[in-house]
């Protein structure tokens, strides 16, 4: 098997998964509420067929096509090919699905890039079986996605402190046939849809808490693996009444490991601290935010384009403040394209052959959040009443209602009162639905809080040695601070800083 397409997907779901729902075990091949987000899901998998020149390649080994997104990159060349990919991707939902197949194919394949950091255990066993498990991924195209998040309900101690040390996902006991494994993971967006679960590190571990150093894959349906879902966002109705609420509700549910047998040949990190520590480290920025900016950025051109269809279906296109709100959403645009671009630009070997976009791209990452609840602000204050004011499509069709409709509701500038509901149903489906308020939320921290993410970035900035500009101009002046002051006051010793 190569690049599946819907068909192939929706087969693989026949499984014994074991999905809860509220209070009910569902199958989610037959469920009415799953009915939209399956179908939306396996015209993705049709949708790379589609535009196979930009989302398939051919493996050189098997000859087989397999997604871009499974790519591990050597070079410049292997960089752009990804964009392409990723950006294509993207246009599918418009950057409304934040856990489409590729992004936790490019986790798999950063991964497997780095067997220098794998190199650490000093068990060559572990990169094998990773490695392993990524041509696996390739051969048989899986959808993947992950659980990563320590279960850390209390949050007035340690994250494995406490009554959090119980409920987290740990090992309890090590077979013959592979690790059991206990405990609870957050939050597996895609999980009840998806075909396997890959569990990999996300923050670092100290050491005295080894048994939770866990890096894995098994399939949804591992006996005493439960997926509980949230309610589901999704409904049954025309897309063109709900575009994106119809068929992009990604399902988001915790994932609860009861003693679950992970076999051995699926074990890629056993309690080896040096290992998992450095893999988020070595791969996330450069490598998984390469997918997660390009999709960010996809989503923000849509944005930017319906608010404009909006002012003008509300003749305020030419108004200054709503010039200065469409200016505001393209300024994003255009700063997520510039980060991107030179990120892409600036690419290195960042160990083991592994070239990866450069770490400046995980700016966006503290603030593209923000600029995503600013987006659905602007739609919400550019809409206002108008958001609300929105016949079905059918309603046009109805002989009593229709020519009302079109009487009283049209659209500005000539625009049809059909055109009119349709654009701001759109725009309330995006900002303002279950879905779009899920999405908002998902926005903010799917790659971990905002606060988490600036002091990383300030950590690493003083790891790089970034700074000088204060003590430089001091010396300048011969006066130094007490606390920086040298014992030799040699001007010639003061540096300029480079870019890090």
């Amino acid at each position: 098997m190569s690049a599946r397409n819907g068909a192939a997907y929706k087969e693989g779901l026949k499984d014994s998964r074991e999905v809860w729902l509220g209070d009910q075990r569902i199958d989610v091949t037959e469920h009415p509420a799953f009915k939209g987000s399956i179908n939306g899901m396996a015209a993705y998998f049709d949708y790379q067929h589609k535009y196979a020149d930009d989302c398939l390649m051919t493996d050189a080994a098997t000859g087989e096509e397999h997604n871009v997104s499974l790519l591990r990159p050597h070079n410049s060349e292997d960089i752009a090919r990804r964009h392409r990919a990723f950006d294509r991707l993207a246009r599918y939902s418009n950057g409304m699905l934040g856990r489409t197949p590729d992004y936790v194919n490019v986790v798999l394949a950063g991964h497997a890039s780095r067997k220098d950091i794998f190199d650490r255990s000093g068990d060559p066993v572990y990169f094998e079986r990773l490695e392993a498990y990524w041509k696996h991924v390739q051969k048989h195209d899986l959808a993947l996605t992950h659980t990563i998040v320590h279960a850390a309900i209390d949050k007035s101690v340690g994250e494995l402190q406490g009554i959090n040390e119980e409920l987290t996902l740990r090992v309890v006991e090590r077979t013959e046939a592979g690790l059991i494994v206990r405990g609870a993971k957050m939050l597996a967006t895609l999980g009840p849809i998806a075909d396997e679960l890959y569990v990999y590190p996300a923050v670092p571990i100290q050491k005295g808490y080894e048994e939770y150093a866990l890096s894995f894959a098994i399939p949804v349906a591992t006996k005493g693996v439960v997926s509980v879902c949230r309610d589901h966002y999704g409904v049954d109705q025309e897309v063109v009444d709900k575009p994106f609420s119809s068929r992009f509700d990604e399902q988001d549910a915790v994932i609860i490991f009861d003693d679950v047998l992970v076999p051995w040949d699926r074990v890629f990190i056993d309690g080896q601290l040096d290992v998992y520590n450095a893999l988020n480290g070595g791969t996330a920025t450069g490598n998984t935010q390469q997918q997660t900016a390009i999709r960010a950025s996809v989503k923000l051109e849509f944005a930017y384009d319906l608010c404009t269809q909006m002012a003008k279906v509300t003749g305020t296109d030419s108004k200054p403040d709503t010039a200065t709100m469409l200016g505001e959403i393209y300024s994003y645009l255009r700063i997520a394209r510039s980060v991107i671009h030179s990120a892409e630009v600036n690419a290195s070997d960042w160990g083991g052959g592994a070239f990866f976009c450069h770490d400046d791209i995980s700016a966006l990452r503290t603030m593209m959040p923000l600029w995503m609840a600013r987006v659905n602000d602007i739609i919400k204050s550019m809409g206002s009443h108008n958001l609300l004011a929105t016949p079905t499509a059918a309603a046009f069709d109805e002989p009593r209602l229709g020519p009302l409709l079109r009487k009283y509701l049209p659209g500005a500038g000539g625009v049809s009162p059909e055109d009119r509901a349709k654009i701001f149903r759109t725009a309330w489906d995006f900002a303002g639905s279950a879905l779009g308020s899920r999405n908002e939320l998902y926005e903010r921290f799917y790659l971990g809080s905002i606060g988490r993410a600036r002091a990383l970035d300030h950590k690493k900035a003083q790891a790089k040695g970034v700074g000088g500009a204060f003590d430089a101009m001091f010396a300048e002046l011969g006066i130094y601070p007490v606390m920086n002051a040298p014992d030799d006051l040699n001007l010639t010793a003061v540096t300029v800083p480079t870019r890090a």
